[in-house]
Parts: C-alpha cells; sequence; structure tokens
C-alpha cells in the first residue's frame, strides 16, 4: 500500500517532528488542532491543517468521531499517532481500519497482549523473556496480596494493570501498610485509566530503568535500533535519557538485544515498539512493559544509529521490509534532555507567554520543539515544550556539548527545568554513571 497524505494525530513537538519526515518522504502531512493550539507552530508547516474541538483533550485530541472525520475530510490514507493521546487506543485502531485508513503503528491483537501489564507478563513468560517474581494475573483482593507479599517477601510494588507515568503505583515495605497502599493504588488507576485493576510484583531496590527500541515489520522480520538508560526520573517520569547505555557489558547488551528482538518476532509485532526493563546490580535484566508506540526518547536512538525512526515506521506500514539488523551501524553517545515548562526545583507546571527563546545550534545538536518567541504555553497539556539532544563519540563529550547547549537555551517569560538539567550535567554522581531510579528521590 502506498500511503499519499497522513493525518498526525498529536500536537506539539511531536505533531512538528512528524510532519518534517512526512514531507521529507514526498509525502502530505494533514494536522489538526484543538482552539487552545490555534497558533501552533506545527500548523504552519503542515500541508493543511483542521480544528477538532475545544481545550480539553476529551474534546479535540481524545475525540475520535471529530479525528476521523478530520482524516476524511482532507482525504488522507493513514494515521501516525505520536505518543499519548490515542497511540495506544485499541478502539481507534479498530475505527481507522473499518474507515479504511492505515494506522501507523501495531495491530490491536499486539496492544491487546502488552496493554494489561499482569497479562503482558505471562506472554513474554512464554517468549523466553525474564520477568519480575509476582502476581499471576491480576490480585482479587487485599487479602490474596498480603499472602503473595508473604511469599515473594518484602519490599513489593503494587502497580495499575492498565498504568502507565507511574499512576496507580505503590512500593510497599511492610505488611501493615499495605492494605492502605493497595487502596491508594486503586483509587488512582480507577480515576486515572477507568480501571482500578491491580497486579504485585518484587521490588527491585536500586534499580536501571533499561529499554530496547525494537521495530518488526509484516514479513515477520525484527530489528533493534540499541538500547536507552532512562533511569534519572522523578515520580517515574523521565527527565534524562542516553544511549548507548554504558552501565552494561557487551555480553549483557547482546543478551537484552537479542530477547528483544526474539519477543518482537514472538508476538507477531509490526512498526515501532519498546520493550522497558529492570536491571538489578547484579546486572540480570527483568521485562517490565513493552510500550506499543513510538517512544518520547526516541531521538536518542536516532542519533545513534542515524536512522529516521518515523520514517521506518511509515515504510514498515506501506509494507516495505526492514533493514537487516547487521547494515545498522552504531557511533558514539547520545544524551536528551527534556525541556518542560516547570519550576525547575518544585517541578509546578509553568505556563505561560514565552518572551524570549533562543535555541542551542551546532554540530550534532538537535532541539525538537513547537516553542517559539511570542508562544503561550497553555495549561491544558502535557507541560513538556520541547527535548534537546546532543551526540558525540563518547558519552564524556555529549555531557560538555549538552551543557554546552543547555547554556545556549534561553527561554524567558515562563519557567523551564534547564536549570536542574545544567545541575546534573556538573553532578558528579551523573558524570561517574553512579545512579539508579531513585536517585532523584533521595537527593
Amino acid at each position: 500500500m502506498k500511503i499519499e497524505k497522513i493525518l498526525v494525530a498529536n500536537r506539539g513537538e511531536i505533531a512538528l517532528r512528524a510532519i518534517r519526515t512526512i514531507k521529507e518522504m514526498g509525502k502530505q502531512a494533514i494536522a489538526v488542532y484543538s482552539k487552545a493550539d490555534k497558533d501552533a507552530l506545527y500548523l504552519q508547516y503542515a500541508d493543511a491543517s483542521i480544528c477538532i474541538g475545544e481545550a480539553p483533550s476529551s474534546k479535540s485530541y481524545l475525540n475520535i468521531p471529530a479525528i476521523i472525520s478530520a482524516a476524511e475530510i482532507s482525504g488522507c490514507d493513514a494515521i501516525f499517532p505520536g505518543y499519548g493521546f490515542l497511540s495506544e487506543n485499541q478502539t481507534f485502531v479498530e475505527i481507522c481500519k473499518h474507515h479504511n485508513i492505515k494506522f501507523i503503528g501495531p495491530s490491536v491483537d499486539a496492544m491487546v497482549l502488552m496493554s494489561d501489564k499482569s497479562k503482558a507478563k505471562e506472554v513474554m513468560k512464554k517468549a523466553g523473556v525474564p520477568v519480575i517474581e509476582g502476581s499471576e494475573g491480576a490480585l482479587k483482593s487485599i487479602s490474596q496480596a498480603k499472602e503473595l507479599a508473604k511469599q515473594i517477601t518484602y519490599p513489593v510494588i503494587i502497580k495499575a494493570s492498565a498504568g502507565g507515568g507511574g499512576r496507580g503505583m505503590r512500593v510497599v515495605d511492610k505488611e501493615e501498610d499495605l492494605e492502605k497502599a493497595f487502596l491508594a493504588a486503586e483509587s488512582e488507576a480507577l480515576s486515572a485509566f477507568g480501571d482500578g485493576t491491580l497486579y504485585m510484583e518484587k521490588y527491585i531496590k536500586n534499580p536501571r530503568h533499561i529499554e530496547v527500541q525494537v521495530i518488526g515489520d509484516s514479513f515477520g522480520n525484527a530489528i533493534h535500533i540499541g538500547e536507552r538508560d532512562c533511569s534519572l526520573q522523578r515520580r517515574h517520569q523521565k527527565l534524562i535519557e542516553e544511549s548507548p547505555a554504558i552501565i552494561l557489558d557487551e555480553q549483557t547488551r547482546a543478551k537484552l538485544h537479542e530477547t528483544a528482538v526474539k519477543a518482537t518476532k514472538f508476538l507477531g509485532y509490526e512498526n515501532a515498539g519498546t520493550f522497558e526493563f529492570l536491571l538489578d546490580n547484579q546486572k540480570n535484566f527483568y521485562f517490565m512493559e513493552m510500550n506499543t508506540r513510538l517512544q518520547v526518547e526516541h531521538c536518542v536512538s536516532e542519533m545513534v544509529s542515524g536512522l529516521d525512526i518515523i520514517e521506518l515506521m511509515i515504510k514498515v506500514a506501506e509494507g516495505e521490509e526492514l533493514p537487516k539488523q547487521e547494515e545498522i551501524n552504531f557511533k558514539g553517545h547520545s544524551i536528551e534532555c527534556r525541556i518542560t515548562a516547570e519550576d525547575p526545583v518544585k517541578f509546578i507546571p509553568s505556563p505561560g507567554k514565552i518572551t524570549k527563546y533562543i535555541v542551542p545550534g551546532g554540530r550534532n545538536v538537535r532541539m525538537d520543539s513547537h516553542a517559539y518567541q511570542g508562544y503561550v504555553v497553555p495549561p491544558t497539556y502535557d507541560s513538556m515544550i520541547g527535548k534537546l539532544i546532543v551526540h558525540a563519540d563518547t558519552r564524556e563529550k555529549a555531557i560538555a556539548k549538552m551543557k554546552n547547549s543547555l547554556n545556549e537555551l534561553q527561554i524567558e517569560g515562563i519557567k523551564t527545568v534547564k536549570d536542574f538539567h545544567l545541575k546534573m550535567m556538573d553532578n558528579e554522581d551523573f558524570i561517574n554513571n553512579n545512579f539508579d531510579t531513585n536517585y532523584l528521590s533521595k537527593h
């Protein structure tokens, strides 16, 4: 199937990022926007743009009838979902199929297998992927949770089956705290996802968060595009990502890549996805979840591989075969800092008008952002306004390049987390690779 016109069902920096690739491929890009985004930069670069509703996501970027109507009115033959919003919505994928619009992403079957975190673990066990000890499927009661916690021993972690972004998640150190944590996680999961189903795992203390970028095609081929270290997080939200993960020795890295590719083939998975693993201090890795979509941090994988992942996603959707694994060469080190409109100390959102906006430049410096001088950051959506990505021969040089680029970056009128990132580039523990997913909560 040859795709000619693609509707980008997203907003912000990822919408602009996708539009660039679509147009470079000689295809037409159609943008959608809410009334809050009527002055968004990406609208200027699309071939056409269509308003899909009011500011709240539920009335715009999550409004399936409005998005399908926009695709049909503009004559699109495919939809690129980006991340967040409808990117992992199985109903949306089904509706796209019903309207003969190609969804640039995996099949509903793959999404179903991986969307319920507790079921995903069972599937991965069958694929021969190491998983963390825990509940067989969903927890049915608090008493069952207490019994299981005794078996696998404390600390344990309770997680929402439909969860993500750290919501519906509680670490429990002792039995007397379990009931309260169970009820709190259940309530938060219901509120965030409309599903209070929970499961339990043995809690791995001070792990590293390592993920592998994979992509599969319709011929049964699967490749990896390296791994990323996403361990620097605040409340389970990633802040700094890098590739490769220098915590890994070559033997563990090869085994990790091999495991992710094997799991991709086992699923019959088509298009881009990410396997997320926890790495313990003995360098054992365990499957945590699979994201059946493009990740925010895909850029560092692009920088070390020289590939355009969105281009590959579109080509796979058109029925093209992937390149061979041995054709992909990984070079150097890449770091990404997420630039959010937040207070750099308290991480409280800071919407408002940007009065000054100067981005860094130079060799192997990339700023993926939809912001500009005069842009008003709305309070309605995620606070991320851009991603600063650098690439260099070594990690040491990449840190130096990132520090210089952050110093060049000037954003005024709102608060951003730039100063936090600058401090991290000078942080001895970060420089010496001495951190884990709990580092920021401890410091």
